[in-house]
Protein backbone atom coordinates (compact mmCIF):
# COMPACT_ATOMS: atom_id res chain seq x y z
CA UNK A 1 0.00 0.00 0.00
CA UNK A 2 2.87 2.33 0.85
CA UNK A 3 1.61 5.78 1.86
CA UNK A 4 -1.51 7.75 1.05
CA UNK A 5 -0.17 9.31 -2.13
CA UNK A 6 -2.20 8.57 -5.25
CA UNK A 7 -0.45 5.97 -7.41
CA UNK A 8 2.24 4.99 -4.88
CA UNK A 9 0.94 1.43 -4.37
CA UNK A 10 3.03 -1.42 -5.75
CA UNK A 11 3.22 -5.17 -6.31
CA UNK A 12 6.52 -6.53 -5.00
CA UNK A 13 8.01 -9.84 -6.11
CA UNK A 14 9.95 -11.75 -3.45
CA UNK A 15 12.37 -14.50 -4.46
CA UNK A 16 15.74 -15.95 -3.49
CA UNK A 17 17.23 -13.06 -5.41
CA UNK A 18 15.58 -10.53 -3.12
CA UNK A 19 12.72 -8.07 -3.53
CA UNK A 20 11.89 -6.20 -6.70
CA UNK A 21 8.93 -4.15 -7.89
CA UNK A 22 6.85 -6.10 -10.40
CA UNK A 23 4.11 -3.52 -11.06
CA UNK A 24 3.08 -0.11 -9.73
CA UNK A 25 0.69 2.80 -10.14
CA UNK A 26 -1.97 1.63 -7.65
CA UNK A 27 -3.49 3.62 -4.79
CA UNK A 28 -4.10 1.19 -1.89
CA UNK A 29 -3.86 -2.37 -3.24
CA UNK A 30 -5.29 -5.00 -0.88
CA UNK A 31 -6.35 -8.52 -1.89
CA UNK A 32 -4.47 -10.24 -4.71
CA UNK A 33 -4.90 -13.57 -6.54
CA UNK A 34 -3.44 -15.30 -9.60
CA UNK A 35 -5.93 -16.63 -12.14
CA UNK A 36 -5.78 -17.51 -15.83
CA UNK A 37 -2.27 -16.11 -16.27
CA UNK A 38 -2.98 -12.76 -14.60
CA UNK A 39 -2.92 -11.15 -11.19
CA UNK A 40 -6.18 -9.57 -10.00
CA UNK A 41 -6.14 -7.12 -7.12
CA UNK A 42 -8.55 -4.78 -5.36
CA UNK A 43 -7.77 -1.10 -4.95
CA UNK A 44 -10.25 1.01 -2.93
CA UNK A 45 -13.17 1.02 -5.39
CA UNK A 46 -11.78 -0.72 -8.48
CA UNK A 47 -10.13 -3.98 -9.52
CA UNK A 48 -6.91 -4.24 -11.53
CA UNK A 49 -5.65 -6.94 -13.91
CA UNK A 50 -1.90 -7.37 -14.29
CA UNK A 51 -0.19 -9.44 -16.99
CA UNK A 52 3.02 -11.48 -16.81
CA UNK A 53 5.08 -8.45 -17.73
CA UNK A 54 3.67 -6.30 -14.93
CA UNK A 55 1.43 -4.24 -17.20
CA UNK A 56 -1.63 -3.15 -15.19
CA UNK A 57 -5.05 -2.26 -16.58
CA UNK A 58 -8.26 -1.42 -14.75
CA UNK A 59 -10.44 -4.55 -14.96
CA UNK A 60 -13.47 -3.23 -13.06
CA UNK A 61 -14.13 0.49 -12.61
CA UNK A 62 -15.99 2.05 -9.70
CA UNK A 63 -18.94 2.75 -11.99
CA UNK A 64 -19.24 -0.94 -12.96
CA UNK A 65 -20.42 -2.13 -9.54
CA UNK A 66 -24.21 -2.58 -9.10
CA UNK A 67 -24.00 -0.80 -5.72
CA UNK A 68 -21.52 1.87 -4.69
CA UNK A 69 -18.13 0.27 -3.95
CA UNK A 70 -16.81 1.94 -0.79
CA UNK A 71 -13.69 0.07 0.35
CA UNK A 72 -12.71 -3.09 -1.52
CA UNK A 73 -10.45 -5.45 0.38
CA UNK A 74 -9.84 -9.19 0.11
CA UNK A 75 -10.03 -11.19 -3.13
CA UNK A 76 -10.44 -14.97 -3.61
CA UNK A 77 -10.59 -17.24 -6.65
CA UNK A 78 -13.92 -19.07 -6.99
CA UNK A 79 -14.07 -22.87 -6.87
CA UNK A 80 -14.41 -23.27 -10.65
CA UNK A 81 -11.55 -20.86 -11.36
CA UNK A 82 -13.83 -18.87 -13.62
CA UNK A 83 -13.95 -15.70 -11.56
CA UNK A 84 -13.13 -13.97 -8.31
CA UNK A 85 -14.87 -12.91 -5.12
CA UNK A 86 -14.21 -9.42 -3.80
CA UNK A 87 -15.14 -8.12 -0.34
CA UNK A 88 -16.35 -4.54 0.04
CA UNK A 89 -15.92 -3.47 3.67
CA UNK A 90 -18.56 -0.77 3.27
CA UNK A 91 -18.67 2.25 5.57
CA UNK A 92 -15.41 1.85 7.48
CA UNK A 93 -15.50 5.37 8.93
CA UNK A 94 -18.11 4.36 11.54
CA UNK A 95 -16.17 1.45 13.10
CA UNK A 96 -13.85 3.25 15.49
CA UNK A 97 -13.86 5.75 18.35
CA UNK A 98 -11.61 8.79 18.75
CA UNK A 99 -8.77 6.54 19.96
CA UNK A 100 -9.05 4.42 16.79
CA UNK A 101 -10.43 1.45 18.76
CA UNK A 102 -13.41 -0.54 17.52
CA UNK A 103 -16.62 0.47 19.24
CA UNK A 104 -18.00 -2.14 21.68
CA UNK A 105 -20.44 -4.53 20.01
CA UNK A 106 -23.24 -3.51 22.39
CA UNK A 107 -22.68 0.24 21.98
CA UNK A 108 -25.10 2.70 20.43
CA UNK A 109 -22.40 3.56 17.89
CA UNK A 110 -22.27 -0.05 16.73
CA UNK A 111 -25.98 0.03 15.99
CA UNK A 112 -25.46 2.99 13.65
CA UNK A 113 -23.01 1.26 11.32
CA UNK A 114 -24.68 0.94 7.90
CA UNK A 115 -25.12 -2.62 6.62
CA UNK A 116 -23.56 -1.89 3.26
CA UNK A 117 -20.62 -4.32 3.30
CA UNK A 118 -21.00 -6.86 0.48
CA UNK A 119 -19.34 -9.76 -1.29
CA UNK A 120 -19.20 -9.53 -5.08
CA UNK A 121 -18.49 -12.18 -7.69
CA UNK A 122 -16.77 -11.07 -10.90
CA UNK A 123 -16.38 -13.36 -13.89
CA UNK A 124 -13.31 -13.26 -16.12
CA UNK A 125 -15.33 -11.40 -18.72
CA UNK A 126 -16.24 -8.72 -16.19
CA UNK A 127 -19.81 -9.63 -15.18
CA UNK A 128 -20.51 -8.58 -11.59
CA UNK A 129 -23.09 -9.98 -9.17
CA UNK A 130 -23.75 -9.62 -5.44
CA UNK A 131 -23.40 -13.03 -3.77
CA UNK A 132 -23.84 -11.74 -0.22
CA UNK A 133 -25.60 -8.48 0.51
CA UNK A 134 -25.40 -6.43 3.69
CA UNK A 135 -26.10 -8.26 6.94
CA UNK A 136 -25.88 -7.46 10.68
CA UNK A 137 -23.68 -10.56 11.03
CA UNK A 138 -21.29 -9.23 8.42
CA UNK A 139 -20.61 -5.63 9.36
CA UNK A 140 -17.53 -4.42 7.50
CA UNK A 141 -16.51 -7.71 5.84
CA UNK A 142 -12.78 -7.94 5.24
CA UNK A 143 -11.64 -11.48 4.46
CA UNK A 144 -13.26 -13.67 1.82
CA UNK A 145 -12.31 -17.26 1.03
CA UNK A 146 -13.67 -20.44 -0.51
CA UNK A 147 -14.27 -23.54 1.63
CA UNK A 148 -13.86 -27.20 0.67
CA UNK A 149 -17.37 -27.31 -0.78
CA UNK A 150 -16.76 -24.28 -2.98
CA UNK A 151 -18.84 -21.93 -0.81
CA UNK A 152 -17.74 -18.52 0.40
CA UNK A 153 -16.38 -17.84 3.86
CA UNK A 154 -16.26 -14.31 5.25
CA UNK A 155 -14.38 -12.60 8.05
CA UNK A 156 -16.37 -9.66 9.44
CA UNK A 157 -13.91 -7.04 10.69
CA UNK A 158 -16.22 -5.15 13.04
CA UNK A 159 -18.35 -7.94 14.50
CA UNK A 160 -15.51 -10.47 14.53
CA UNK A 161 -17.68 -13.20 13.04
CA UNK A 162 -16.06 -15.98 11.01
CA UNK A 163 -18.93 -16.82 8.68
CA UNK A 164 -19.17 -20.11 6.77
CA UNK A 165 -21.86 -21.26 4.36
CA UNK A 166 -24.19 -23.88 5.84
CA UNK A 167 -27.42 -24.93 4.14
CA UNK A 168 -26.92 -22.06 1.73
CA UNK A 169 -26.70 -19.45 4.48
CA UNK A 170 -23.71 -17.68 6.01
CA UNK A 171 -23.46 -18.86 9.61
CA UNK A 172 -20.96 -17.77 12.30
CA UNK A 173 -18.55 -20.26 13.83
CA UNK A 174 -18.09 -20.25 17.59
CA UNK A 175 -15.98 -17.42 18.92
CA UNK A 176 -15.43 -13.77 18.10
CA UNK A 177 -12.38 -12.60 16.14
CA UNK A 178 -12.71 -8.83 16.02
CA UNK A 179 -10.57 -7.22 13.39
CA UNK A 180 -10.90 -10.37 11.25
CA UNK A 181 -8.76 -10.17 8.13
CA UNK A 182 -7.86 -13.35 6.19
CA UNK A 183 -10.02 -16.52 6.28
CA UNK A 184 -9.00 -19.91 4.89
CA UNK A 185 -9.77 -23.64 5.27
CA UNK A 186 -7.32 -26.51 4.82
CA UNK A 187 -7.96 -29.94 3.28
CA UNK A 188 -8.65 -31.45 6.73
CA UNK A 189 -11.44 -28.97 7.43
CA UNK A 190 -9.57 -26.71 9.84
CA UNK A 191 -10.16 -22.98 9.54
CA UNK A 192 -7.68 -20.13 9.90
CA UNK A 193 -8.35 -16.46 10.64
CA UNK A 194 -6.10 -13.49 11.29
CA UNK A 195 -7.01 -10.34 13.18
CA UNK A 196 -5.43 -7.10 12.06
CA UNK A 197 -6.69 -5.30 15.16
CA UNK A 198 -5.65 -7.97 17.69
CA UNK A 199 -2.43 -8.83 15.84
CA UNK A 200 -2.84 -12.60 16.12
CA UNK A 201 -3.84 -15.67 14.10
CA UNK A 202 -6.04 -18.61 15.12
CA UNK A 203 -6.47 -22.16 13.88
CA UNK A 204 -10.03 -23.40 14.37
CA UNK A 205 -10.90 -27.08 14.60
CA UNK A 206 -13.35 -27.88 11.80
CA UNK A 207 -15.45 -30.19 14.01
CA UNK A 208 -15.38 -28.70 17.51
CA UNK A 209 -14.84 -25.09 16.34
CA UNK A 210 -12.37 -24.64 19.19
CA UNK A 211 -9.79 -21.96 18.39
CA UNK A 212 -6.04 -22.17 19.09
CA UNK A 213 -3.72 -19.18 18.79
CA UNK A 214 -0.92 -19.83 16.29
CA UNK A 215 0.87 -16.51 16.76
CA UNK A 216 0.25 -13.29 18.69
CA UNK A 217 1.95 -10.13 19.97
CA UNK A 218 2.50 -8.80 16.46
CA UNK A 219 1.87 -5.24 15.34
CA UNK A 220 -0.81 -6.19 12.80
CA UNK A 221 -1.69 -9.60 11.34
CA UNK A 222 -2.90 -9.06 7.79
CA UNK A 223 -4.02 -11.27 4.88
CA UNK A 224 -1.97 -14.49 4.88
CA UNK A 225 -1.29 -17.21 2.33
CA UNK A 226 -2.04 -20.78 3.43
CA UNK A 227 0.70 -23.14 2.17
CA UNK A 228 -0.62 -26.42 3.51
CA UNK A 229 1.90 -28.47 1.52
CA UNK A 230 4.68 -26.68 3.40
CA UNK A 231 2.84 -26.71 6.74
CA UNK A 232 2.80 -22.95 7.10
CA UNK A 233 1.12 -19.62 6.69
CA UNK A 234 2.97 -16.73 5.06
CA UNK A 235 1.75 -13.86 7.19
CA UNK A 236 2.35 -10.15 6.65
CA UNK A 237 2.83 -8.15 9.82
CA UNK A 238 1.72 -5.04 8.00
CA UNK A 239 2.79 -2.29 10.38
CA UNK A 240 6.13 -4.00 11.06
CA UNK A 241 6.82 -4.34 7.34
CA UNK A 242 7.63 -8.06 7.61
CA UNK A 243 6.38 -11.37 6.23
CA UNK A 244 6.47 -14.18 8.77
CA UNK A 245 6.48 -17.97 8.42
CA UNK A 246 3.89 -19.40 10.84
CA UNK A 247 3.72 -23.22 11.31
CA UNK A 248 0.14 -24.50 11.13
CA UNK A 249 0.96 -27.66 13.16
CA UNK A 250 2.92 -26.26 16.11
Amino acid sequence: MNGKEEGDGQIAEISEEGVKIFSNGFDEPKGIVFLDGHLYLSDLNRVWKVDQNGKATVFIKKEDFPKEALYLNDVAVDSEKKGIYVADMGATQYMRDANNDLWPLDSEEAKKIPQVGRIYHITLDGKISIVQDGSPLMLNPNGVGVDNQGNIMVGAFFTGNFLVTRNGKLTPLKGTFRGADAVEQDSKGNYYVSSWAQAKVWKIDGKTEEATILIENLQSAADFLLEEENGRLLLPDMLAGKILEVPINP
